[in-house]
């Protein structure tokens, strides 16, 4: 099994480069591309010329495919998460029938990318740096650095290489106004603060993490107002503080949203859960830990996951 998906962030430097390379697009001559004009857009890899109207994409990673779709583009092409299911299940199945599976993640097969005749390509360095000179030669590239934690810069990359730039601004001005819902609907901002909550995730093949401060989800958290507790600055770079199954209560929060990714007992899930540890954790006798489908809430990555992941936070957070 790959674990692929996992991820772990590059720190503020990479932020501070796609932060930088993403946000503009240009005019810039004529080509003989789909509509016979093209873009210069800034990416990870130096300036792209990409179609005015891109009509045939293929999206290599699963943040560019929510993008994609978020934006209200059916891609030609995309990879697939290491999941049974094929493409995450939290998209519309009426938005993803039809397109091409590609390939898994960081393992794209380029012959039938090459096939499917693309315009454009998405995707970032973490997954595919070194086939950029093969992807380029295909069709133009947009690259950003890294995946993850800068996912609202990185949507902004991908709105610019797709022409959605005016689309872009309203997603984002609507899932700003959506959290400012669900932080009032958990009792306000300093309700929402005193409220410290932690993302747990049983992993196979590796350490369970409690996730920290810098990640995609984490993002949401703190979007919607929501405490930390103090074990989050430990998190290695921000990312996550990764736990053995006997070291399970320092997951304890408030609130406690897990998810698994694997085999729950390959992943370390059904030992912790069954010791006295966690059993004893204040969130678990509160009956305040949840359970969430890890393709959202991890895997996703985008605006189309975060505005669910708010629905169902908000659901979870103010059942009484």
């Amino acid at each position: 099994m790959t674990h692929l998906p996992y991820r772990r962030t590059l720190g503020v430097a990479s932020l501070a480069l796609v932060t930088t390379v993403g946000l503009t697009a240009c005019s810039a001559g004529s080509d003989d591309s789909s509509d016979g004009k093209k873009r210069t857009v800034k990416t990870a890899m130096g300036d792209v010329k990409v179609p005015e109207s891109p009509k045939r994409v293929v999206v290599l990673d699963t943040a560019e495919l929510d993008s994609a779709i978020t934006l209200g583009v059916k891609p030609v092409g995309a990879v697939r998460a290491d999941v049974a299911s094929g493409f995450l299940n939290y998209l519309p199945k009426e938005k993803v029938e039809g397109i091409k599976d590609v390939g898994t993640i960081a393992a794209p097969n380029l012959e039938t990318i090459a096939s499917l005749k693309p315009d454009l390509i998405l995707t970032n360095k973490d997954r595919d740096a070194t086939r950029y000179k093969e992807l380029s030669a295909i069709a133009p590239t947009v690259m950003t650095e890294t995946t993850g934690y800068p996912w609202k810069e990185n949507f902004q990359v991908h709105a610019a290489a797709l022409g959605k730039t005016a689309e872009a601004k309203k997603v984002t001005s609507d899932y700003t106004a959506h959290a400012g819902r669900v932080t009032d609907a958990i009792g306000g901002p300093a309700k929402a603060k005193q409220t410290e909550v932690n993302v747990v995730r049983f992993i196979e093949g590796a350490d369970i993490r409690i996730y920290g401060k810098k990640n995609y989800i984490a993002t949401i958290l703190a979007d919607a107002g929501l405490g930390r507790p103090a074990i989050t600055d430990k998190a290695k770079d921000g990312f996550s503080y990764d736990v053995s199954p006997e070291q399970i209560d320092k997951a304890d929060a408030d609130v406690i949203f897990t998810s698994t990714y694997g085999d729950p007992k390959k992943a370390g899930e059904t030992k912790a859960t069954a010791s006295g540890l966690w059993k004893k954790m204040g969130a678990v006798k509160n009956g305040k830990v949840h359970t969430v489908d890890d393709q959202l809430w991890i895997q996703g990555i985008g605006y189309t996951a975060a505005n669910k992941i708010l629905d169902e936070m908000q659901g979870h957070l103010t059942k009484k």
